[in-house]
């Protein structure tokens, strides 16, 4: 309007352009002011919302002493808060996540998640324990590959008996549907009922054990008073000599098999009286080497394995592995076979192995029940008692048949100390 009315007025043309170059200049910068003044804000908002998408919480917008109502610094103030609680969001769902991962990771139980087309998309360590094979060669495999397309289907919970490398037995199934990005899974959780079964089983032979001593005891005790009164009667009093030599005899027998009874008794009161390991760090290589040393009728042959350090109750564990080597001597010496103890690291614990080349396990339903024994003169105690000792320490015994040979082998499993 102002270079309008100036080429209207009475002004030479001279004065007519400068001025209108003057103005032009200065609408032309305040164009260019005002412009940045309005752009810059808004960039600053666009970078921060690309920021915030990307995850990227780094990006904050300044906000100046201007009026506090001023709709720009109002906008910078709702950014900076909205990035505030983004970042306190995605901090909790990141530890989150990771607690959820871990516990994934330290539960004993079997957790596996199938796509819709029963395929593996998650599995924690429990899982590829129980599998036998590792995380990245199960990862998308069907549920028929790896046998467990039976535990998709049907009724839920409920007990199912599975066989894999990593274990055997009876297993509680629980099925449910989760969503990972989106997409349905479902997924399965497999409880091993076998440990608990075992325990359930220990108590109610430790039941039995302590009801059969108080009782036997409460015979045996009478028994053995009454006959060593007849006996010494006997020497006093005239009795025939032909009679005399009966009646010792049979008070002899009587004191024998009371003996014997007793001390049958008190060994399977061990089994009710076993206490609770006193855990400390165990060098392995040495206690291994002290077990073999024991064994005296064959030479026990014993591989190095790694350095190893156990969380274990000495006493009780070097009792475990003493009954472990006396069974596998037991088994070779006749045969003239070989007897092999060694041990190796296995994830998060160790694998304590004991081979012998006798003639192998012909029965392995009744190995670890007690009073079971196929031994002339055994007490059906040792393996009974091993397990008991490698459980109370975490662990696990299992016994199988070597399958590249003749004879048996004993797996007994142990938690590594902590660093």
């Amino acid at each position: 309007m102002a270079v309008f009315l100036l080429w209207l007025g009475p002004f030479a043309t001279d004065v007519r352009w400068l001025v209108t170059v003057v103005l032009a200049g200065i609408w032309l910068m305040g164009i260019l002011v005002l412009r940045a003044q309005v752009v810059r804000p808004i960039r600053t908002l666009t970078r921060m919302l690309a920021a915030l998408r990307e995850g990227d919480f780094s990006h904050r917008a300044r906000v100046g002493r201007a009026d506090p109502d001023d709709p720009l610094a109002l906008a910078f103030k709702e950014a900076n808060a909205l990035e505030d609680l983004l970042r306190e969001q995605r901090l909790g769902a990141v530890e989150a996540t990771e607690l959820l991962r871990k516990v994934q990771e330290e539960v004993d139980v079997a957790i596996f998640a199938f796509d819709g087309g029963e395929r593996l998309q998650l599995v924690n360590r429990a899982g590829t324990r129980l599998l036998g094979q590792p995380e990245g060669r199960v990862l998308g495999r069907t549920a028929e590959e790896l046998r467990l397309d039976e535990a998709l289907t049907g009724t839920q919970p409920r007990t199912l008996e599975l066989a894999h490398p990593g274990g055997a037995g009876r297993w509680e199934l629980r099925r449910s549907v989760v969503r990972q990005e989106g997409r349905p899974l479902q997924l399965l959780v497999l409880t091993d009922l076998s440990r608990a079964l075992r325990e359930e089983e220990r108590q109610m032979w430790k039941r039995i054990i302590r009801v059969l001593s108080h009782e036997i005891n409460n015979s045996l005790a009478p028994i053995q008073s009454i006959s060593a009164s007849l006996g010494r009667l006997v020497e006093r009093h005239d009795v025939k000599v032909d009679l005399r030599d009966d009646l010792e005899r049979g008070f002899n027998v009587i004191r024998s098999r009371a003996d014997a009874l007793g001390r049958f008794m008190a060994t399977y009161a061990t089994l009710a009286r076993l206490p609770r390991p006193d855990l400390g760090d165990v060098d392995l290589a040495a206690l291994v080497h002290r077990v073999a040393a024991l064994e005296t009728r064959i030479p026990v042959q014993v591989v190095e394995g790694p350095p190893m350090v156990v969380l274990a109750d000495a006493d009780q564990l070097e009792q475990a592995l003493i009954n472990l080597v006396r069974n596998a001597v037991d088994a070779s010496i006749d045969g003239g076979g070989r007897v092999r103890l060694f041990w190796a690291r296995r994830e998060d614990a160790v694998e304590i192995v004991v081979e012998d080349e006798g003639p192998g396990l012909a029965d392995t339903d009744n190995l670890f029940v007690p009073f079971y024994t196929t031994k002339p003169g055994g007490s059906g105690i040792g393996l009974v008692l091993s397990r008991q000792i490698v459980e109370g320490h975490g662990g696990g015994l299992d016994l199988e048949n070597r399958p590249e040979g003749p004879g048996a082998r004993a797996l007994l499993t142990l938690p590594v100390a902590p660093p």
